[in-house]
């Protein structure tokens, strides 16, 4: 079947909520429940980040005071930069009515850029795709990184770890279907503690190495790096470990704010990865430089075994986060026509935002595990790691550069020389990563890869059916003209039929003539609309324009972030005069059998994929929700 939103259009529309989309609500709880889901993910990277840079820049061996200090110079460098500088400062101020992310950024960029849309589309379509490379390395990388802390315990349990990692992935996965809510309650609490935690160990082992402090000074970066240019690059591509989960802060802007993510920024993740990254430095140092796991090491005795169990909670919670925003980013794919639409379920009765997808959480489930049985080890996943996401931090820039000049009206000077600083450095990370694609790089690419193929393939091939199914239709003024001037007999009752292309007739419409020869007396022409912008006001989700006494053409408009509800977005029309009823009304829907054609514009794979995907669409009656026994569907063979 192909879909019915293959003819979607994109709008503007207005915002709603609170200052940065966030409810109005205590800015300290908000703040509480942002640690829990915004920086679950940079949260954890301590536990491998700074193992891995330590062990790039000293390919192995013993580390030198010189490498000790020029990696924390860096990790504390980058950390201020990317994360404090251009996201809170930045990035996190291009708010889409609220909401941010990748394809929030993306439609806000379209939007100012009307004349030239389609490169846009295509660094927005890069940047999800190269989100869902990151989505399968996070859980394997956090929760194996964490389980390993079982080896400090002692050697003997490292058999287990990888079953154990699968048990606790598995077991992630399997409870996605229930929601998120009540194991929510207590991420922030316990990502509070962990952050605590990691703060006051770091904080205890300074005092053992107090010259580690001179590492804020960025000489010892660019020593470095300029000093070891043979290691500079492998050990960049490290550095980045620490930063991973930056994404985070805008994707999740629209659940909680910008002030409540800038302020546990600032108060509480910031100060506290400081000084953990520090302790082990100086832990580092006072033990002559030896790099095995410093995270878990610098806890011995009793504090070790609470440590790990305090970890695995906290990599779940940070896997826990980088799926949901799978999902939110799939809704929005879906919403935009980037992706078919699938079935979504909402998890909550009062929180929209959680939802659940069987497919795209199965397909996550299925890489991951892979993924953790593949390479069995976080220091050979940590190769994987850092291509996706400096990718995608790439693309934010780019676009950033358009609201910069378009929507921000900055003078050319500035906006390039803040995006060449910005572009400067993410190019660095990710050619620093690229280096590492046959190391393991290639498992993000390759994931990358085949969601901008599904993309890709969706986008054009929906655009193709829109323009075959356009040539046959003709026009829906001239139908109606000539059948005020010609009536076919007249059956009481309401009669809307879905399109994709207000102006021309449905193809519902046309086969209902050709077969039934009668006409409803009320014929409503509806097309769905997905706006630029996340939310749509109920005062304008409605457009009526009535064509005569038995013809009217209506448009609903829907955010991005919103799931379209057909019945109940028609129940406004009574305010503008329809009187709808819809028990007296039938819901008219073309349910198209595709085939590939020798004369198609996309390759002969191309089409099968597509054909593929149209058929693996949900039903439109149960996505719009249109309740099945008011639906007529009427086929129709299109070959593409």
């Amino acid at each position: 079947m192909a879909p019915m939103n293959s003819g979607l259009r994109a709008e503007g529309t207005p915002p709603s909520g609170a200052e940065g989309g966030a409810p109005v609500q205590n800015t300290k709880v908000l703040m509480l429940a942002a640690l829990g889901v915004v920086y679950g993910d940079i949260g954890t990277s301590p536990i491998y980040a700074f193992r891995e840079a330590l062990i790039a820049s000293s390919g192995g061996e013993a580390a030198s005071r010189g490498e000790v200090l020029g990696v924390l110079s860096l990790i504390i460098w980058a950390l201020t930069i990317i994360v404090t500088i251009k996201y809170i400062c930045f990035v996190l101020r291009a708010d889409n009515r609220g909401e941010g992310g990748t394809l929030s950024l993306m439609a806000l960029a379209r939007g100012a850029m009307r004349d030239r849309p389609g490169p846009v589309l295509v660094v927005g379509m890069l940047g999800a795709a190269l989100f869902y490379g990151d989505a399968v390395i996070t859980p394997a990388i956090s929760v194996l990184s964490a389980v390993e802390g079982m080896k400090v315990v002692t050697p003997a349990l490292d058999p287990y770890v990888v079953p154990i990692t699968l048990a606790v992935l598995a077991t992630l996965f399997a409870i996605q279907r229930f929601g998120t809510g009540g194991v929510g309650i207590v991420f922030g609490p316990v990502t509070l503690v962990w952050f605590l935690a990691i703060g006051l160990s770091g904080l205890v082992h300074i005092f053992d190495g107090p010259e580690i402090l001179l590492a804020v000074n960025p000489y010892y970066a660019v020593h470095l790096l300029t000093s070891r240019p043979e290691v500079a690059f492998v050990t960049v591509g490290a550095i980045f470990l620490a930063v991973t989960g930056a994404e985070a802060l805008y994707a999740d802007l629209g659940h909680f704010g910008r002030r409540p993510i800038v302020l546990a920024w600032l108060s509480i993740v910031f100060p506290c990865l400081l000084l953990n990254y520090a302790g082990q430095g100086a832990f580092v140092l006072t033990h002559e430089g030896k790099v095995d796991h410093p995270f878990f090491q610098m806890n011995p005795g009793w504090a070790l075994i609470p440590m790990v169990v305090l970890a695995t909670a906290a990599t779940v919670i940070a896997s826990q986060a980088v799926i949901s925003g799978a999902f939110s980013l799939t809704r929005q794919a879906m919403q935009l026509n980037m992706l078919p639409r699938q079935t979504v379920m909402h998890t909550s009765e009062t929180q929209p935002g959680q939802i659940y997808l069987s497919r795209v959480n199965l397909l996550l489930a299925i890489v991951v595990g892979l993924l953790v049985i593949g390479f069995g080890e976080s220091g050979k996943l940590a190769a994987a790691y850092g291509i996706a996401v400096t990718g995608n931090m790439l693309m934010t820039s780019m676009l950033l550069y358009i609201v910069m000049r378009r929507i921000w009206k900055w003078p050319l000077a500035g906006a390039i020389a803040l995006s060449a600083l910005f572009g400067f450095i993410d190019i660095g990370f990710f050619l620093s990563n690229i280096v590492k694609i046959f190391d393991g790089g290639w498992a993000s690419l390759a994931v990358s890869l085949a969601v901008v193929i599904v993309m890709w393939t969706w986008v054009r091939g929906s655009q193709l059916l829109f323009d075959k199914t356009r040539k046959n239709e003709i026009p829906l003024d001239f139908l109606v003209d000539n059948l005020a001037r010609k009536p076919p007999h007249l059956v009481d009752g309401t009669a809307v039929f879905l399109t994709g292309d207000p102006s021309s007739t449905p193809t519902a419409l046309m086969h209902s003539l050709k077969h039934y020869k009668v006409l409803h007396r009320q014929n409503v022409v509806l097309s769905v609309i997905t706006a630029q912008e996340p939310t749509v006001p109920d005062s304008e989700r409605v457009s009526i324009e009535r064509l005569n006494d038995h013809f009217m053409r209506v448009r609903l408009r829907f955010g991005f972030k919103e799931h379209p509800n057909i019945p109940i977005a028609l129940a406004i029309c009574r305010r503008q005069g329809w009187k709808f009823d819809i028990m007296t009304t039938s819901f008219f829907l073309s349910r198209r059998s595709l085939k590939p054609s020798a004369s198609s514009a996309m390759p002969t794979w191309q089409d099968r994929l597509f054909i593929m995907l149209a058929r693996s669409a949900a039903d439109a009656t149960a996505y719009f929700r249109i309740p099945t026994g008011r639906v007529v569907e009427i086929g129709t063979q299109v070959a593409i």
